[in-house]
């Protein structure tokens, strides 16, 4: 049975600004505090927890190589977030640091899974909310997850993430978020 994406926008705003806090290090209020800390670095992949409310945990990782090389790209996130406000856990999200081909899907795989992920602006989401705890499992057992993407420009781009301490990650998230 497929399952529709329950929210109708492809990003909350709360988790964009949360990621955005995190991602570029800016104060996001008046007063100079950051949205978002960091609580914990597991391998490649890092834990933060918004300090705004609702509350979001999330573990975020780059990608460790990008090809091709030399193409004019801000740099790419792909994070796992929980919103327990919203009853969302373990959701999927790839900024990819350009504006992405309009209505052309990213493919990521790992291992023997492959996926055809939403593309909109420059992010990229799964399709099937069933297919995203499968996504998870499978980037808990697995070693590397690649990226494969076309860019406003034509630009076919890959970027490969390494898996290395997701695990310890998503559950140091979980437990925040609880």
């Amino acid at each position: 049975m497929t399952l529709p994406r329950v929210h109708p926008t492809p990003v909350h705003p709360t988790l964009l600004g949360v990621f955005l806090a995190c991602a570029l290090a800016a104060p996001a209020a008046a007063q100079g505090q950051p949205q978002s800390k960091s609580v914990a670095q597991f391998g490649d992949w890092s834990v933060y927890v918004s300090t705004v409310s609702p509350k979001v945990c999330y573990a975020i990782s780059q990608p460790k190589t990008r090809a091709p090389e030399g193409l004019k790209r801000d740099p790419a996130f792909f994070f796992v977030s929980t919103r327990p406000s919203e009853n969302v856990k373990n959701e999927v999200t790839v900024t990819m640091g350009f504006p992405l081909k309009e209505g052309s899907d990213a493919t990521l795989t790992i291992g023997a899974m492959k996926l055809q992920l939403y593309t909109k602006n420059e992010g990229a989401w799964v399709r099937n909310v069933a297919d995203e705890a499968k996504l998870v499992d499978a980037m808990r057992r697995g070693k590397d997850l690649t990226v494969v993407s076309t860019s406003l420009r034509g630009n076919p781009t890959t970027d490969k993430y390494s898996m290395t301490g997701l695990g310890q990650a998503l559950d140091r998230a979980a437990q925040e978020c609880k």
